[in-house]
């Protein structure tokens, strides 16, 4: 990490961290904990928790909330996105709860999946979510982000989400301060599509390896 953040160092970009025992999120908490510290004294801006999906199955929401409440206070002022592992938690119910209690405990992101799932991002939870982002404003005045990931491979993909944000929770959740895509997949894609606005084809395979 620290050569990450020497090399981005003024570009504005910040340094992003994946903490507490991705993806699984069953280390002691002692050590995820510690993850957390040891990612924000290197130099890391952003850090990704895991929660604890069995504190949701289980319906133990004191101990979720004392959970990210830990790991928010471990971050300090880094911006902290809560992976929730929407694909491993059952029931649509069950992803409600677990985003508000996400964010009331002080996640800045609320985010649906480490990408290791057996389902990851899909728009009926991403529907649930930004519904949930909409009822805790509501509440609380407190603008929280949304962030799909896993699964996210083509442009027109991408589309989907961004006319998910605008219908669900408006233009402010059309821009990065409020939402990000896990783009590791759609990368590829992308510049295939702006290859092809730019020459009138598409690149062939070769050029593009991660396809």
């Amino acid at each position: 990490m620290p050569t990450a953040v020497a090399a981005l160092e003024g570009s504005g970009i910040p340094v992003a961290a994946v903490s507490t025992g991705f993806p699984a999120g069953l280390s002691p908490f002692a050590q995820r904990l510690e993850e957390v510290q040891a990612s924000v004294a290197a130099g890391a801006q952003e850090i990704d928790i895991v929660i604890t999906r069995a504190h949701v199955l289980t319906g133990d929401w004191p101990a979720l909330y004392a959970e990210v409440r830990a790991f928010r206070d471990a971050c300090g002022r880094a911006h902290m996105k809560a992976i929730l592992g929407t694909g491993d938690l059952a029931t649509l119910t069950n992803v409600a709860r677990a985003s508000m209690v996400a964010m009331m405990a002080g996640a800045d992101f609320i985010k649906t999946s480490t990408g290791k799932e057996s389902v990851n991002a899909v728009l009926p939870v991403g529907v649930v979510m930004a519904r949930m982002i909409r009822e805790y404003e509501t509440r609380s005045g407190s603008a929280i982000g949304f962030k799909p990931a896993g699964g996210i491979r083509a442009a027109k993909q991408a589309l989907d989400w961004l006319i998910l944000m605008k219908e669900e929770l408006g233009d402010r959740w059309l821009r990065p301060a409020l939402f990000r895509l896990g783009a590791s997949s759609l990368l590829t894609d992308i510049e295939r599509q702006l290859e092809h606005f730019v020459t009138g084809r598409y690149a062939a395979a070769h050029r593009h390896p991660m396809v």
